[in-house]
């Protein structure tokens, strides 16, 4: 295959990035990325017929090339064939994310991970670790196992972590999210021997005590009703094997079920509560894997391995998108800040008295970073323009909570008997994603 002039840029790109693997690896790696980023789905059938055009090559030329590409060793034909190992691509991914965060002026250089777990149907459960950027998440590691696989998660989690944790500078400061289910010990230490923070949610039905008491508390002492909070120093969990000292932080946002209680190793004036909110992007992040926009619900693949291999596509795919929204989103900021109406105004000016948001700021994000992106290469695409690569700025992390969202009165509500059935399904999942974590 020649690379097109256009895709040159982006084909160098990630040669840089993946310099360990093959050459054919690397070019099915290239274009990959770009048909899933171009076409915004990451069907073979689509893909293949979208760079076919591109290549000008025959759409069952491509489509085979392409479906080479992801297949095991034993599934490929001739005695050159090799196979992608995707896990030593995890750390270079990382540092490739890494590389292209952009940290404002006065900015601390901080990371957040996130780490969660997703299904396909019942066929597939997926283990990712991701980062945290502008509303999105960009996975960086991951593990690939049959939806009904018995046994612990815990060497996979520790496996993909321990990838990559040499690939964050020691200057930066980067902290560990998890939800409630996945929380454990292994996974505070696993955490702590990379030089990152947990930020670890756990359910309000534990006990701890305070910095010289005695007896043990029901979290809930401390944030007993809507509306209280508490953060310090505490001695979590009476059993003396699970037993922790770590900072504690809890609040109870008025609209809330429950308080949130999370462990961190944060000094607790160093650390807020709010913090947490970023975990929820990468949910957004699965959402945008699956019928939100690369489609790999569609997926009919049957080895996990293949898998792995076209969750690297995506990956990078959604890399490229985001960094594109992100540069685009940086530039709409820097013509807020020259352009900023009233900026010559005096003081008592009506046109100072109307505005409803602070000098400089911003209005909220109406397109998310990887959509915005992926509009931005078609408008390239369109313009005859290379394809060229963005930047990744991270966001100000929250620092004030924020009431729960109310429900569209224009949806329909679902039948009682449709609630309990959901509200089952989740409470069978939480259990089952508990149960495997502390394992």
């Amino acid at each position: 295959m020649a690379c097109p002039d256009r895709l040159s840029q982006w084909t160098q790109e990630v040669s840089t990035a993946f310099a360990h693997v093959s050459k054919p690896q690397r070019w099915g790696l290239a274009l990959w990325s770009a048909g899933i980023a171009l076409a915004g789905a990451a069907g073979l059938a689509q893909v293949s017929a979208l760079l076919s055009v591109v290549l000008g090559e025959a759409e069952l030329t491509v489509f085979q090339r392409l479906r080479e590409w992801y297949l095991d060793q034993e599934q490929k034909s001739g005695k050159k064939r090799r196979e992608l190992e995707v896990a030593t691509c995890f750390a270079p991914l990382l540092r490739w994310v890494v590389r292209l965060i952009q940290v404002m002026p006065g900015e601390k250089r901080r990371l957040a991970l996130a780490l969660d777990a997703t299904s396909l149907r019942n066929q597939w459960t997926m283990l990712a670790v991701s980062v945290l950027v502008a509303g999105c998440a960009i996975p960086v590691a991951w593990k690939v196992l049959a939806a009904e696989q018995e046994g612990s998660w815990r060497p996979y989690w520790e496996t993909v972590l321990n990838h990559l944790g040499p690939s964050v500078p020691e200057a930066w400061e980067v902290i560990v999210l998890a939800d409630r289910g996945l929380y454990a010990r292994w996974l505070w230490d696993c955490s702590v021997a990379q030089g990152w923070h947990p930020f670890l949610r756990i359910n309000l039905g534990s006990k701890a005590r305070e910095e010289g008491s005695q007896p043990f508390e029901w979290l809930s002492h401390w944030v007993p009703s809507p509306g209280t909070s508490w953060q310090g120093q505490m001695e979590c969990f009476a059993g003396k094997a699970s037993r922790l000292l770590a900072s504690v932080l809890m609040h109870w946002e008025p609209g809330y079920e429950s308080a949130w209680i999370v462990l961190t190793d944060l000094e607790p004036e160093q650390a807020q509560m709010a913090w947490y909110r970023l975990r929820t992007w990468i949910e957004g992040g699965f959402k945008d894997f699956k019928r939100g926009f690369w489609g790999w619900h569609h997926s009919k693949m049957e080895r996990a391995s293949c898998v792995e291999r076209l969750w690297l596509a995506m990956s990078l795919a959604q890399l490229w998108c985001v960094s594109l929204g992100c540069q685009a989103e940086a530039q709409d900021a820097e013509q807020v800040r020259q352009q900023e109406p009233g900026a010559l105004l005096p003081e008592t000016h009506i046109a100072r008295k109307k505005r409803t948001r602070p000098a400089g700021q911003l209005p909220p994000r109406r397109l998310s970073c990887v959509l915005r992106g992926h509009l931005l290469l078609l408008a390239m695409q369109v313009q005859g323009q290379p394809f060229s690569l963005g930047i990744l700025r991270i966001d100000t992390w929250p620092e004030m909570m924020m009431p729960p969202q109310k429900p569209g009165t224009s949806k329909k509500k679902p039948t009682k008997t449709a609630k309990e059935k959901e509200r089952r399904r989740q409470a069978k999942r939480r259990a089952r994603v508990r149960s495997r974590a502390q394992q």
